[in-house]
């Protein structure tokens, strides 16, 4: 099982950058998938989830500015950021859900990151 995130550097306040997650080594269509970000010195927050019908879920700090999507076909997992703050610095995991319902999942379930820098 690999999951594997690109996109990520480095960014002025009110910009944008897309995320992209390329999984293998499990069938993706089948998983509920989230992002999760750390940063400094604090522990992981759940950002945004996507199911297996396409249903969505934000936490609150990103509601209306990020945007979670998914092809299947691809394998891949996208998380579209916009308006970006200073405090959306970190580092972002795609995370594979399993159990249903938990969006947080153990961080064995996570990629390796990409750094997001929101700075002017």
């Amino acid at each position: 099982v690999q999951l594997v995130e690109s996109g990520g550097g480095m960014v002025q306040p009110g910009g944008s950058l897309r995320l992209s997650c390329a999984a293998s080594g499990f069938t993706f269509s089948t998983y509920d998938m989230s992002w999760v970000r750390q940063a400094p010195g604090k522990g992981p927050e759940w950002v945004s989830g996507i199911n297996t019908g396409g249903s969505t879920y934000y936490a609150d700090s990103v509601k209306g500015r990020f945007t979670i999507s998914r092809d299947n076909a691809r394998n891949t997992l996208y998380l579209q950021m916009s308006s970006l703050k200073p405090e959306d610095t970190a580092l972002y995991y795609c995370a594979r859900v399993i159990i249903r319902s938990k969006w947080l999942p153990p961080d064995n379930y996570w990629g390796q990151g990409t750094q997001v820098t929101v700075s002017s």
